[in-house]
């Protein structure tokens, strides 16, 4: 699946200057952004850590939808009439975001067009994103789902190195956003590895190249 080229836009720059509709937040690890159910008045973008996507069902069931990584914005929903968060963000790791309003956002978007345009690219790159996240639900196993996972947390691929996840990932985590049991899980990463594929350091979990293997083999 291609995605499109995304231009590099150094958001953090764009929004210094901007005092007035934004507020800097400093988000402790496990501290929840916004809740679901809550008015959507504001997206944020993430100067600093990760954030998970959270979707609790009417039975109660909860389900990750998305990791949102330094660089990108989330909460955008409210841009498009939505009126109520349809889902809980929760830092994973200590976080710096800009909260901004609604209405600012709005109004840089009219105004400027070329910052508008490079907005919609990261959104379309983002979205593409997803729907290759939901292929690979539909139709690889349990086993691909998770090496792909941590590739992609790892950001494996940019410069062919061993990468470093998050520290202290938690594999309660990772089993919602592969969908399996916590202990399948735990079987597939000690058979990753045994074979090398990953490494525990002092609780920092890191992914080398072999594991483009999971993913690769038919």
């Amino acid at each position: 699946m291609t995605t499109p080229k995304e231009q590099h836009v150094d958001w953090e720059a764009l929004l210094k200057g901007i005092f007035r509709g934004k507020t800097v937040i400093e988000c402790g690890r496990d501290r929840n952004v916004f809740r679901q159910g809550q008015p959507a008045d504001s997206l944020f973008y993430l100067r600093r850590g990760k954030v998970k996507l959270t979707v609790i069902s009417p039975q109660g069931k909860e389900a990750i939808i998305a990791i949102i990584d330094a660089g990108e914005f989330f909460g955008e929903g409210c841009l498009s009439g939505q009126p109520v968060r349809t889902a809980t963000a929760v830092a994973i790791t200590d976080c710096t975001l800009d909260k901004i309003d609604k209405p600012l956002m709005a109004r840089i978007l009219h105004e400027h067009h070329d910052i508008s345009e490079l907005f919609i690219t990261h959104l379309l790159t983002r979205k593409i994103r997803y729907e290759a996240d939901l292929v690979d639900q539909l139709f690889n196993s349990s086993e691909k789902r998770l090496a792909r996972i941590l590739l992609l947390l790892s950001h494996f691929g940019k410069d062919g190195k061993a990468k470093v996840v998050i520290p202290n990932v938690n594999q309660d985590t990772l089993a919602q956003m592969v969908g399996t049991t916590r202990s399948r899980v735990s079987h597939f990463m000690n058979r990753f590895r045994e074979h090398d594929f990953i490494d525990y350091d002092d609780g920092a979990l890191t992914v080398h190249s072999g594991l483009l293997s999971v993913v690769l083999h038919d």
